[in-house]
């Protein structure tokens, strides 16, 4: 037989591919660009003499030939991301802390999961959730309080190095019968007769504020603060305000027709987080294994999330 062109990177494809259901998310996944990830499949049909799934069909259809290139990646990944833990452990030596402090209140939705796979791969490694509200997180990580911090903007006068984790949409909600709901989105001038439903934060942490309202000098008729999402969206369903949230954070809420969402502006509004810490934290062979959790986790299970 022949010497075998499999490489990881081929496996990884093509988990990336059954997992995301299409070759766009598999490539951003990746971080490839999806010329790239056509020309391994391609290597792979050619050399093996078979197509490795239906091209037509959304989430691609695997052959059998694919099934079995699939199976080999299920057995043979996960020893090879244990062997390359193992090493990082044998080089580094010792346990470690994972203490993280989190900027945004909807942070919690997709980073307990991501801390619940990364604690079955780095067991000896402490984690743990810094308590509280704190108006500028990167400070208790430059005090050593916290190796990392969820943050939604990179400063580039922090001595921190930043790890990027994804973009997102944030959509107005309005309650189904609200007049705002027939605008086909909404913008600065819409909020100024409302009362806008926020979390307890300053504006300069808020994205609406800070990208919108604020550069158009536009303030609501009154504010009203809750640090819950889900009491946010009653009082929004029961018309007592309107409020600005990540689409992966409301997405149940709409599915159920329990508000109306509308996009901010005509090209809609983003927002971005980001890991922050220092560069011993960085340099931790843990660290990037959890950040890399934390991306293929959310790219998994948010929707309408792009990959920074």
């Amino acid at each position: 037989m022949s010497q075998s062109i499999l490489e990881i990177r081929h496996l990884r494809t093509l988990i990336a591919l059954r997992d995301t259901g299409s070759l766009v998310r598999a490539a951003q996944l990746l971080n490839l660009t999806q010329s790239a990830l056509s020309h391994q499949i391609k290597l792979l049909e050619e050399r093996y003499q078979a197509a490795l799934f239906e091209r037509k069909s959304v989430p691609p259809q695997f052959s059998g030939a694919g099934l079995r290139l699939l199976q080999l990646a299920d057995a043979a990944l996960p020893l090879v991301e244990e062997a390359e833990r193992d090493l990082s452990r044998l080089a580094q030596g010792g346990a470690g802390q994972l203490r993280i402090v989190v900027e945004c209140h909807t942070c919690f939705d997709w980073l307990m999961p991501a801390m619940d796979a990364f604690r079955t791969r780095w067991p000896e490694i402490e984690l743990d959730i810094v308590s509280g509200f704190h108006p500028d997180p990167i400070a208790l990580v430059l005090q050593k309080r916290a190796e990392v911090a969820i943050v939604s903007e990179q400063d580039a006068a922090e001595t921190v190095d930043y790890h990027p984790l994804f973009r997102f949409e944030i959509m107005a909600l309005v309650a189904n019968e609200h007049p705002l709901a027939a605008k086909p989105y909404l913008t600065a001038r819409h909020f100024a007769d409302q009362t806008l439903i926020t979390y307890p934060v300053p504006d300069e942490m808020l994205d609406i504020v800070r990208q919108v309202l604020a550069p158009a000098g536009v303030e609501p008729a009154q504010r009203r603060t809750t640090e819950l999402t889900v009491a946010m969206l009653q009082l929004v369903a029961s018309g007592r305000g309107i409020a600005a949230l990540p689409l992966w954070a409301v997405q149940n809420y709409l599915d159920r027709g329990y508000v109306t969402a509308r996009p901010v502006g005509k090209k809609g509004l983003t927002g971005e987080l980001h890991m922050a810490c220092t560069a011993s934290t960085s340099a931790r062979p843990w660290l990037e294994d959890f950040v890399r959790i934390t991306r293929e986790s959310c790219f998994k299970s948010l929707p309408g999330i792009a990959l920074l």
